[in-house]
């Protein structure tokens, strides 16, 4: 049975509901079930249970995986918003601003202790290389975040660098939920490594779009204030090849505003902004968004399944890299 998207959210939100949230102290789960609870697209257990279904018929099976994979995610944005600063997530307020610092840090400590709990779940043979992957994807997460940390403090990243940080940051566990779900269903070994090459592209696709939406989104529809990379001067794609498509006076104007440490918020948005369509910056994202996507399409052809099992999954990835939100 080929699953639905809308049938594998609703089996990925069940899942969530099994988490320990009745443990004490209720601080410290409150928080977890909170952010947990904004919903969100659950990008992440859907990859993994579409690539499991392209071999299995019931994604039900995976649960456990599923649910880890979301638990994981989550963690990962309790300390990114704490170390951003970032007030909204989803539309609502982030756990650091709801609750405070310590509070994002413990409970976000506990979501990823609770996130190996789950994975870990499944039969012995397939153990080993399911924890090897989600570990050492764990692992090139904090390497991302640590560059993109790295990167406030240089003037001089180039796209290249930019890529791989993002690739580590965003890409990888994208990758790894595709991956866990071909290794759960006994898919070839070669096909696994496909699926893991073509969710680190669409992942690579995906944050550009996210990169792309922070300037040019509607705040409504996005969850989140707009113009937050460029109030915090994040070296993204977008600013990086500003920089170097710059004129002297452009680039002068743009370093100006990097430098200010005081300024009106939306003012430097739309200084900025203004500058980024002279020089067609939205145009090189938009372009550099399709190469990726055009490439992990041909990967996804190899995989030696029916073009039937493979089609939700294509159109799911295509709406990821083709969104509004």
């Amino acid at each position: 049975m080929i699953y639905k998207e809308e049938e594998l959210l609703r089996l990925i939100n069940e899942g969530l509901n099994t988490l320990p949230y009745n443990r004490k102290p209720t601080s410290l789960y409150t928080p977890m079930k909170y952010v947990l609870s904004l919903g969100g697209k659950r990008i992440r257990p859907m990859l993994m249970l579409m690539g499991y279904n392209l071999y299995k018929d019931n994604p039900k099976e995976i649960m456990p995986q599923a649910v880890a994979i979301e638990t994981f995610h989550n963690f990962t944005l309790l300390h990114d918003d704490l170390m951003d600063n970032a007030a909204l997530r989803r539309g609502h307020q982030t756990v650091h601003c709801r609750w405070d610092a310590n509070t994002a840090i413990l409970s976000g400590d506990n979501m990823l202790v609770v996130a190996f709990h789950y994975m870990q779940k499944c039969l012995p043979g397939y153990m080993p290389q399911v924890m090897q992957l989600f570990t050492e994807t764990a692992m090139q997460i904090d390497e991302g975040q640590q560059y993109d940390m790295d990167f406030e403090s240089r003037d001089d990243v180039s796209s290249s660098e930019y890529i791989e940080m993002i690739r580590l940051k965003t890409s990888v566990l994208l990758a790894c939920a595709l991956k866990i779900g071909a290794i759960l269903a006994d898919a070839p070994a070669e096909d696994a490594d496909l699926l893991y090459r073509f969710g680190e592209l669409i992942g690579l696709a995906f944050q550009l779009q996210d990169d792309l939406l922070d300037v040019y989104g509607d705040e409504s529809v996005f969850g989140k204030a707009i113009g937050g990379d460029i109030t915090s001067n994040k070296k993204t794609y977008m600013l990086i090849n500003a920089l170097n498509l710059a004129n002297p006076q452009q680039r002068q104007e743009l370093e100006q505003w990097i430098n200010a440490t005081t300024f009106d918020r939306k003012e430097k948005i739309k200084a900025v902004t203004r500058i980024y369509d002279e020089l067609g910056i939205s145009q090189l994202c938009e372009e550099k968004i399709m190469h990726y996507f055009n490439e992990a399409a041909q990967l996804l052809e190899q995989v030696k399944v029916s073009p039937e099992r493979k089609q939700l999954l294509r159109s799911y990835t295509a709406q990821m890299v083709n969104r509004q939100v």
